[in-house]
């Protein structure tokens, strides 16, 4: 806590600073006049930026603010379902996690600090390791992730008991990471960034398809030997030493459409959705190495509001992996929900 309210006090001391500041300057046309290279330099910042982020300002506008401070609370849960022969079926979910954060952005850099309210009021840490880098310009958008649990689970079905269950399962070890780069086709009129990242402002609707790659790794261990024996005797006898287990490099094309709503003055809704379909090279539930069928799917939701410098967001995502092998399907996913607040500014 002493770290949080030091950094709350150097934000607040950034933003009142704001309007005392603009004596200082990083003018482009002072930084060219001192000579060729600076000029070489200014004039090449200059076409990218256009290159990269040139919209149509019909429908999409930049902010002219190179700062926000942001307010985030995040919530985010697992879930993880077994398909097995004999129309059995094992269903897992964690209880929700919920963290609250201050962050400061220049530009595309952000830095702040998250307190896990779930660890603070409930005592138990029952927090996931999320760690998410985005880039987003008009073109085309990259991503990278990793999604790591080994805290745990809770049993709701499993085998052919499909009553209500509430069984605390703690032999998971799972981690999933990759990187995502799509472009969009229709990238002067549609702006990710505006219903999603905040940094842009999208002003009459439209939408746009957009493709990709997608590389991923997923290293899946569900230990079920410690459970009660009459739970183990649900589990297919094919499954050695009563795990399941998935090992794999997956390589995919991914392709989408996504779309901007302004639904009404200030305010938009947007959605993405985007199927990743390719190849999955590793081992499933075997000793040996096999190249099979790959598929992971991403939904995203928000609503926007913007007021000058002030804005407010809400943002719900839902991936889920799905891995088959001769005998069992396996869908595993996350969902999680994100509120923003935040006020943009200006130093220099």
């Amino acid at each position: 806590m002493k770290r949080l309210r030091l950094f709350l006090i150097l934000l607040s001391a950034v933003i009142a600073s704001s309007t005392a500041a603009h004596a200082f300057s990083f003018n482009l046309d002072s930084i060219a006049a001192m000579g060729k290279f600076p000029r070489f330099v200014v004039n090449t910042y200059r076409w990218g930026d256009k290159f990269f982020n040139g919209y149509d300002t019909t429908y999409v506008q930049a902010t002219p603010y190179k700062f926000s401070a942001k307010l985030t609370t995040d919530s985010w849960l697992d879930g993880y379902n077994f398909l097995l022969p004999e129309n059995k079926n094992i269903f897992m979910r964690s209880d929700p996690s919920t963290s609250v954060g201050v962050y400061l952005t220049y530009l595309a850099v952000s830095a702040g600090y998250d307190v896990n309210l779930s660890k603070l009021f409930t005592g138990v840490d029952r927090s996931r390791q999320r760690l998410r880098f985005g880039f987003n310009c008009m073109l085309f958008a990259a991503e990278a992730y990793m999604i790591k649990n080994d805290v745990g689970t809770t049993i709701k079905r499993f085998g052919d008991r499909h009553n209500k269950l509430d069984i605390p399962f703690d032999g998971i070890n799972n981690t999933t990471w990759g990187i995502d780069a799509y472009y969009f086709f229709t990238h002067k009129q549609y702006s990710e960034a505006a219903s999603f990242n905040f940094s842009r402002i999208q002003k009459r609707s439209h939408g746009s398809f957009y493709t990709g790659f997608s590389i991923y790794t997923q290293n899946l261990d569900f230990d079920f030997s410690k459970l009660p024996d009459e739970l183990k005797a649900q589990l297919p006898t094919y499954w050695p030493d009563d795990h399941y287990r998935v090992d794999t490099h997956n390589y995919a094309i991914r392709v989408g459409y996504g779309y901007n709503w302004v639904f009404a003055p200030k305010w938009v809704f947007g959605v993405s959705e985007s199927p990743i379909i390719g190849v999955r090279k590793g081992y499933v539930q075997s000793v040996d190495e096999k190249v099979s069928f790959s598929m992971y799917n991403r939904l995203k939701l928000s609503v926007v509001w913007n007021s000058g410098r002030w804005f407010f967001g809400a943002v719900g995502k839902f991936d889920v992996a799905i891995v088959n092998d001769r005998n069992t399907t396996y869908a595993g996913g996350v969902l999680s929900g994100e509120a923003v607040f935040g006020f943009r500014f200006n130093i220099w």
